[in-house]
Formats: structure tokens, sequence, C-alpha cells
């Protein structure tokens, strides 16, 4: 391997460890900034934060990435004084934080990308130095002696312990001393779970091993423990163990004189020796992958399921013929083939499926950063994290989902002052929330703004001769103007918004992955941006069908039902053909007029009518002959025919055909803007 491949997976290996670290820190974060300015802080946020810098600091020096080392250094000594109770969290340094951790992300994300610029940190590290050399709170520390703590106890307390035990003291929390022993073979068990039933109700300060009276077959651990209860409530906590508990001092309100506590011979502490049960081996059983490598796997699959579907036809063909011979053993085996590429096709599929949840960190971000840019009180409350994507197709989302709240905050959700004159909270609400609906994803950004003002938008449109006559439009048609290219109904350029440019991009985008946005708005009260996804693009199942002697694949999750139609049960509605299914009406689309073809057979008094469907939008296409449901691997056509709509990709049908897969959520729009004939 050369130095260059050498430098280049090393740069690769450490993007995937530091995303992965980023995300946590932005998500720890996100629960400080609830903290800010007097609210109590969780240690375990604040230690994960620090923790999160820290091995940052160390894994961007071993690659050898000093401007990130750097910061990341600077970062761990704040949120070390911020632990240790020297700085305080306020707004101001809440932000502070914010801003070293963009610039991280900027300067890791420059890594990958050919000419980034990195964000100046001289400033940002004269930032954080200003934070930590500012003077602190210079309440006497001495109130620790009214607990009547031994010296060797007192010395064994860490910088930080001492500091959380101050800070219960300083929240009227009793100070509990837990003793317990526990068997040698099971003594880290015991411990875990006796911890875990403390921190339900207060904080562990500390855990220091102590003598016991059998050192060959027990070990003692006496745990520092603060909480708003008395000794009867912590003692019926404990109840279920052989733990002991005692109040140190004289409860919540420390005493002017100190109160000295007799101290058993036995809760000495001593040396604590080296846990021998430290282990190199990780934690985790994950194993990071490259997706490349799963889509390759995914292709091989593929082409597996269209040798299975070849062999299937022969056999078929053989029975036909008469050949009986083995034909039988054959037929078994095929099935059994069968069966195992659909386990091996499952399990490719749920490799490739992560929660959606993992794009709410990066959104509550943004959220943040974007409100106080625009002066805004915005909330994000977030649903359905747990619900699976695609891989590839959160990648593809992630930049139009955040143009849709960037849009939510800049155009939908009124500055404080406004919204509590119209009655409203002055903090503004985002709701980020993502459901399964059959084989598809739906995602959900719904804000209590403005709405969008269609009066507005027709008074624009008419402005750029976009349109003529604005009340001929229905208020969906006047709604699906802001997917327009370059229209902006925004006064003023910012960065964020005023271009013209976001809208249709985002449109594009989803309909890159054959998804679909719709949006839902009340004037005064807010909108709802509905985006409906495939859950997977890789393998899928489709219905082949032909039209004027062409062959196309439709995927069988948009597909509702076929039907058989007959001439004289077709009708027409303002010049448009449709039919009565189950007392609604259902537009028809002509497949071979759509793309505009020629039909080569004679139009008969009957014919086939797929119902496709995506989302709450339904269509019947209409077409010559269904020929059955086959497995399929979607390939990308390239850039040549990026624009072409109503298709997605291309497939092999394994007899040596290659068929155009239709995009249902393309063909539907086209359909419904006046763009196909129906």
């Amino acid at each position: 391997m050369s130095v260059s491949e050498m430098s280049a997976k090393a740069v690769k290996d450490f993007l995937a460890e530091a995303e992965e670290i980023l995300d946590q820190l932005c998500s720890d974060l996100g629960v400080m900034s609830d903290s800010v300015d007097g609210a109590e802080c969780s240690p375990d946020s604040l230690n994960s934060v620090f923790r999160g810098a820290h091995s940052l600091k160390g894994l961007a020096g071993m690659f050898g990435f000093m401007g990130v080392q750097e910061l990341s250094h600077n970062l761990e000594n704040l949120l070390d004084s911020l632990r240790l109770g020297k700085v305080k969290l306020t707004s101001p340094v809440m932000t502070l934080l914010m801003d070293a951790l963009e610039a991280l992300g900027t300067m890791i994300r420059n890594l990958s990308e050919v000419g980034g610029v990195d964000p100046p940190i001289e400033q940002l590290v004269a930032r954080i130095n200003s934070a930590i050399s500012a003077p602190g709170d210079s309440e006497n520390d001495s109130i620790i002696s009214t607990l009547g703590l031994p010296p060797s106890m007192l010395n064994a307390l860490t910088e930080y312990e001492e500091h959380r035990l101050l800070e219960n003291i300083r929240k009227s929390r009793n100070i509990f001393s837990v003793l317990a022993s526990f068997p040698l073979a099971t003594f880290d068990q015991d411990l875990a779970e006796l911890t875990d039933i403390l921190k339900k109700t207060g904080e562990v300060v500390s855990t220091l091993p102590s003598v016991g009276s059998s050192i060959e077959s027990s070990i003692d651990f006496e745990i520092l423990y603060g909480a708003a209860k008395n000794l009867d409530e912590v003692t019926l906590l404990i109840a279920d163990t052989n733990a002991t508990v005692r109040l140190l001092g004289n409860g919540a309100t420390p005493p002017p004189t100190t109160a000295s506590v007799v101290v058993g011979p036995d809760e000495s502490v001593p040396n604590i020796q080296q846990d021998s049960s430290i282990t190199a081996k990780s934690m985790s059983r994950t194993v990071r992958v490259d997706i490349g490598k799963l889509d390759d796997l995914m292709n091989i699959v593929g082409e597996l399921v269209l040798s299975h579907s070849t062999i299937s036809d022969i056999t078929e063909k053989m029975r036909q013929a008469g050949y009986t011979g083995h034909l039988a053993e054959l037929q078994k085996a095929a099935k059994g083939l069968e069966r195992k590429l659909n386990e091996l096709q499952k399990g490719v599929m749920e490799i490739r499926m992560i929660p959606v949840g993992q794009l709410y960190d990066k959104m509550g971000r943004i959220v943040r950063k974007i409100s106080k840019e625009q002066g805004k009180k915005v909330d994000l409350k977030t649903f359905g994290a747990d619900t699976e994507l695609d891989k590839l197709i959160m990648e593809d989302i992630a930049d139009p989902l955040m143009h849709i709240i960037r849009n939510s905050i800049d155009h939908g959700i009124e500055p404080p002052e406004e919204r509590v004159a119209a009655g409203k909270s002055e903090r503004g609400l985002i709701r980020l929330s993502s459901y399964q609906k059959g084989n598809h994803v739906v995602i959900e950004v719904e804000d209590d703004g403005r709405g969008i003002d269609l009066e507005k938008v027709k008074k624009k449109a008419l402005e750029r001769g976009i349109i003529s006559d604005a009340e001929a439009l229905s208020e969906r048609e006047v709604i699906e103007l802001i997917f327009l290219p370059g229209f902006s109904t925004s006064e003023t350029v910012s960065d964020i918004s005023g271009r013209g440019v976001g809208m249709d991009v985002v449109k594009n985008n989803i309909a890159a992955v054959s998804g679909m946005v719709d949006v839902e708005s009340t004037l005064g009260q807010g909108s709802r941006m509905i985006i409906t996804l495939p859950i997977t693009l890789a393998i899928i199942k489709a219905l082949i069908i032909s039209t004027a002697g062409r062959f196309y694949a439709l995927p069988i999750t948009s597909v509702l039902e076929s039907i058989m139609l007959h001439k004289k049960d077709i009708l027409t509605v303002e010049r448009k053909e449709v039919i009565q299914l189950r007392e609604s009406t259902l537009p028809l689309l002509h497949l071979n007029r759509f793309f505009h073809l020629e039909s080569k057979v004679n139009e008969a008094d009957s014919c086939f009518v797929v119902v496709v469907g995506v989302a709450e939008k339904r269509l019947g296409i209409v077409v010559d002959d269904l020929l059955g449901q086959q497995d399929i691997v979607i390939k990308n056509l390239g850039a040549m025919f990026e624009g072409l709509h109503g298709v997605s990709g291309a497939a092999d049908l394994g007899d040596q055909r290659t068929i155009l897969v239709l995009d249902v959520s393309g063909i539907i729009h086209e359909s419904t803007k006046g763009g196909g004939q129906i």
C-alpha cells in the first residue's frame, strides 16, 4: 500500500470515528442547553460532553490533525472548569460551546473535501481562555467540614467529587454514607445494581473501597450519596440490599459549628488498588461498514435473484416439454434456493436500515443555531426516532429536511413579541415526526407559526408573470407555486432565505429517491410539510407491465390493486378521464400517451388498470397487459437521463432484457399538474 493510500485510509478511519463523537457531542449539548442560566445541569450530560471532547483530542492527535487536537484540548479545558464549578453554565458559555463544536465539525469535514477553508481557531481559543480565567464564585468551601468526614476520605476525593459534594450541600440535599459488602465473585454486578437504585432519586458523589471483616471472601464499599430525602426514605430505598445507611452532618442545612461524627475503625480508606478487570476489549459489538460495500453486496444478491428467476423459468419450460426425469428434485432445489435468497436479501436490507433519530440530532443543532441568529425562541420536539430508513435515502434527504426546518424558523415562526401579540406562547414549536405507513416512511415537519399567506403568494406570482389569473387557481395549486425555481415571498435577502433557491431543490431531491412532498397550511396557525419516502431503493418486488409493445416495472409498494376496465365505464370530468371506484373518483392515465408512444394494438373494449398511490394520492395507470411480479435491482440511469420524468431507474429481468422502472410519485405529480394526458 502506498503512502498516499495509507493517508487516505487514515483520514477515512478518523472521519468515521470523529463523526460519531460529534453526533454524540451535539446531542449532549442539546440536553445541556436546557440548563442554561440557573437550571440544574445533569452531571452525566456534562461528563459525557467532557469525555467526547477528550476522545476527539486523543483521536486527532493520534492521526496527526493538530488543528482539531488544539481546539479539542481547549474545549476540554473549558468543560473541565464547568465540571468543577469554576465556570457557570451561562448563555454566553453555551454559545461558546456551540461555536467550538461547529468549528470542529467544519475542520473535520474539510479533511474529506478539497478546497475547504478552516475557521480561525485563534479567536475561539482566546474566548475559551477568557471564560476560564473569569473570576469564579468565592463561596467558602469549608461547609464540607460540617459533614464530619474523616481526613482519609477527604484526601481520597478528587477535585470533581469534592465539587459535586459541595453542589449537593448548596442545593440543601442530605448527604448519606451508604456502606455495603459484596462477595468477590459478584461485587461488580452487585455494586452496579446498588448504584442504579441510588441514582434514581439522587446523585452518587463518590464510591470508595473500604476494609471489610473478611478480606479473603468479600469487598466493602462506602458510597457518598446526595438526595432530597430523609434517612428513613433512603433506608427504605435500599431495603432489598445488604447495605446500611447513615446521615452525615445534621441534615440539609449546615450548622454554624462543625458537627463531629464518630467514625469507626472500619471506615478508613485504604490504598486503591488498580482494577485487574480492566480489558482492552471493546464494549461494543458493532462494526462500521462502508455503505459502498453494502451496495456491492446488494448487487450480488440481486444478480443471484435474477439467476434464480432464470432457473425457475427453465424448470417450468422443462415441465411443459415433458422432461420429468429429475424435474422434481430440481424444483425442490429451486424452492430451497428461493427461501435462502429471501433470508439473505432480508438480512442485507436490515443492515442498511438506520433509525431516523440519527438525523434528528443534527436537526436539533440547526434549530438552536438558526433561532439564535434570528432572535427567536424555538423548541424542537421529535417523535418516532426509532423509525428505520435506508442509509442512502437518509443521506439524500438530510439537506432537504434541513432547508425545510430553516424555512420554518425564518418564514414561519414569528418573533417573540409578534407571537405574544397574536395570543401565542413566545416560544415557537417545531414538531419533527416520522412513522411507517405501509411500505413507506412518512416524515412530517410542523410549526405553529404564521402559515403560508396564499394572497401574498398569488401577488408575488402575478408580479413575476408566473400566472395571469390568480382567481382561477385552487388552494392546492397556489401552494405548489412555492416549489417553482427562483420563487420566494421574502422581501429581503439573508443568509437563510430570499434568493428563491431552495424549495424547488428540496422537491427535486426528494423526487430523486422516489419520494413526494406535500404541504398543509392554515394562515395564522402554522404549516406542515409531509415527506413520503420508500423504505429502500435497493432490491424491490415489482409488477411487470406492458404498453405499446414496451415493458416497464412498477414498484409493488406503490401498487394498491389491479382491475379489468371496460371502456363504457370511463367518464370524462373537466376533459380528464376518470372512473368510479368504490364510491370515489379515480383519475386515469394512459401510460402510452404519457410517454408519447404509438400503440401497436387496436383499442379493445377492455384494458387493465393498475391503481397506484403515494401518501393520500391515487391514480389509475392504463396498460395493455400485466406480466406478473418479480424481484428487481434498480440501477441508476446516470446524469444523461437525470431530468427524465416518471422514471426512477432501470432493471435487468434475467432473460437478457433491460426495462425501465417507473417513478410512481413523479408520474402522479406530472399528471396532477397537467404534464400527462389523463
